[in-house]
């Protein structure tokens, strides 16, 4: 059997397979930030209970023929089944092309949700560390977080605009540090320093590209924090 043959007969199955398994949600309304660089997506999941939901999840997203890119809701209602996306747009890829040109009112494929296992424990501290590829999965770890006094952390902006912008618009203890690296774990780490968290009682949550999240878990075993208290979650290398 030749190529061309048995690629068609590959897409006709996960054609198949696709419209078998995909579920709809409605995109209510998009906001792009200023700096062009994230955009966040109000989405209605009438197919989708969201009681349950007491771990950070992610969904994954049709945005091009048979290619999908996870994202994470955050700030769910499970009442109104409703939930945002926010999406880092500062690079090119097909996920960031369908972002950009999602409209309200346009219907989006997404093949279930699924759950990244990544929930506040039981401690009094509950610190999370993160870029702007994950400021979805921080926002739903805080909104998980209760009491909420127990939440804090930073999240890598790439522009001061974008930094302003996260302080007025977010009510959240996460503090907006201007990336100054090309990954970010250098700002990170500076930040980090300046910080007095206790050794006991302390959870590190890391989550956005892979190279920061490697090496922020380095800095934290160094400074004498055991594997127990980081969890870590690399999107992208």
């Amino acid at each position: 059997m030749n190529t061309f043959i048995l690629n068609r007969l590959k897409k006709k199955a996960s054609g198949f397979l696709e419209n078998r398994t995909l579920k709809t949600a409605r995109v209510l309304e998009v906001r792009k930030w200023p700096s062009s660089t994230i955009i966040e997506i109000d989405l209605h999941m009438p197919t989708t209970s969201m009681e349950d939901w007491n771990e950070v999840n992610y969904m994954k997203c049709k945005v091009a023929d048979f290619t999908y890119r996870d994202y994470t809701p955050s700030g769910w209602d499970a009442e109104t089944q409703t939930c945002t996306l926010y999406i880092d747009v500062n690079h090119k890829g097909p996920g960031c092309s369908w972002a950009q040109n999602l409209a309200s009112g346009d219907e989006i494929g997404y093949m279930g949700i699924k759950s990244t296992r990544q929930t506040p424990v039981n401690t009094s501290a509950i610190i999370c560390l993160g870029d702007e590829s994950s400021l979805g999965h921080l926002l739903g770890m805080q909104q998980l977080a209760v009491p909420a006094t127990r939440f804090s952390g930073a999240v890598l902006m790439g522009d001061d605009t974008n930094r302003n912008l996260f302080t007025e618009y977010f009510r959240t203890p996460l503090q907006p540090v201007l990336r100054t690296d090309v990954y970010g774990h250098h700002s990170l780490t500076e930040w980090l320093l300046q910080q007095s968290y206790h050794l006991e009682n302390t959870f590190f949550y890391l989550t956005g590209n892979s190279t920061m999240v490697m090496q922020l878990r380095k800095i934290l075993k160094q400074q004498g924090y055991s594997h127990n208290q980081i969890k870590s979650q690399g999107f992208w290398s």
